[in-house]
């Protein structure tokens, strides 16, 4: 596997554009569109919250009925979401107007949306966004980032990663993609909008089995707020163009296609964190030594996702009781009084509690460390072998801003 530069054009077959459709109010682009030259087999996940989108549950239903998939309408600025039948009825209405600028069934098309909840869909403008984006659709590079930037709402920055995988026979395959998210994250079987494509040949099968096989270790551990969003997609599109003999089974092949995906899965994970709303820095939890992998991951998200760690990191305050009590709150049986905490950053390697006690560790060189723009925070259990990672970040007065007028 070799990380290479590209998104979701890098794959074969594969088009995409953005542009302005004029929903958002400062004019900026806010419509991407995803085009395969051949149908795709497709994988998905999507939101647990009770809530779901109008968009959550077309595209659910597509990916379950084993739809060939050719193209993802993708709107940012209004979430269709809490819309009723009329939401419902604009998908469709999405996908008719997709269907005849792009000459494919309607059932193949998904769309997605986010933004705010509660307001219908401007359908005039998606019709003619649609109309204006098509014909622009090219497999470049600046064609793949032009659609990573028209689904962004808070984010800062576009959020990009691409793969190339050898298989056992030294064939080759692609696996590329895009996400958006920055507030509202705290996905559970899911992400905020993630849109993946991959040339490999495999089946739907085992396309759904890697895609939820990755999602637990890496979407599923991130948070930037708590919040689970109604909107929460992430499609996974596999063209079948590479050369490679057809995945149809567990074995070598599918192990490589599955940690390609997985690296994919995890850089994005991070980049999310990394952009979360008012963040200035990423901030990463790894569980060492802990008797399961489950017990792990419950620790980690514990911590990643308390409010009052996440305040330390933003006042480069190695408080470290914070991070030990949101351990202690999660639920899994551990002993405290086996817990080695070390932070870590570009500045160094600090260990600020042994045995669960404070260590004699110096604050000047703590607060260096924690004023990094990425910051790990390690919990050795000593009591096993199991471990895992959840990315967060801090939390700022930013935060409270953006959201104390996200609609205005």
């Amino acid at each position: 596997m070799k990380i290479i530069d590209g998104g979701v054009t890098a794959a074969k077959g594969f088009l995409a554009s953005g542009g302005a459709a004029g929903i958002k109010k400062n004019g900026s682009d806010d419509m991407a569109i995803i085009y395969a030259e051949v149908p795709c087999v497709s994988a998905g996940t999507f939101t647990t919250n009770r809530v779901k989108a109008a968009p959550v549950i077309w595209d659910r239903e597509l990916v379950k009925g084993g739809s060939p998939i050719q193209a993802v309408i993708v709107n940012s600025g209004v979430a269709n979401a809490c819309t009723g039948e009329e939401g419902l009825r604009y998908c469709r209405e999405t996908a008719a107007a997709a269907s005849k600028e792009l000459n494919i069934p309607e059932s193949a098309v998904c769309v997605a949306s986010t933004g705010v909840i509660g307001v219908q869909i401007p359908i005039d403008k998606i019709r003619t966004g649609i109309g204006k984006i098509a014909p622009s659709l090219g497999k470049g590079r600046e064609d793949a980032l032009k659609a990573a930037k028209a689904i962004m709402t808070t984010d800062t920055v576009s959020k990009e990663a691409c793969v190339e995988l050898t298989f056992s026979d030294g064939s080759k395959a692609v696996i590329g993609g895009c996400c958006k998210g920055s507030g509202m994250i705290h996905p559970n079987m899911c992400t905020m909008l993630c849109f993946l494509t991959t040339d490999a040949k495999i089946s739907k099968e085992m396309l759904q089995k890697a895609l939820s096989g990755v999602i637990p270790d890496t979407f599923n551990m991130v948070s930037v707020d708590g919040d689970t969003s109604t909107n929460d997609t992430c499609l996974l599109l596999a063209s079948g163009l590479a050369d490679n003999a057809p995945i149809e089974a567990d074995g070598e092949d599918y192990e490589v296609f599955r940690a390609g995906l997985l690296e994919v899965c995890t850089s994005l994970a991070k980049q999310m964190a990394r952009d979360g709303e008012g963040a200035t820095c990423l901030f990463e939890v790894k569980i060492m030594g802990a008797d399961t992998k489950e017990n792990a991951k419950i620790l980690a998200r514990s911590v990643v996702s308390s409010t009052l760690t996440k305040a330390a990191i933003a006042g480069h305050d190695a408080n470290w009781g914070r991070i030990l009590c949101a351990m202690g709150y999660s639920g899994v049986d551990f002993d405290p009084d086996k817990v080695d905490l070390f932070f870590e950053s570009a500045a160094g390697k600090i260990r600020i509690m042994k045995d669960g006690v404070g260590t004699d560790y110096s604050e000047e060189t703590a607060t260096k460390i924690l004023s990094e723009d990425a910051i790990l925070a390690t919990a050795d259990l000593k009591s096993g072998d199991a471990e895992a990672y959840a990315w967060g970040c801090d939390l700022t007065h930013e935060y409270v801003n953006i959201n104390a007028d996200y609609r205005s």
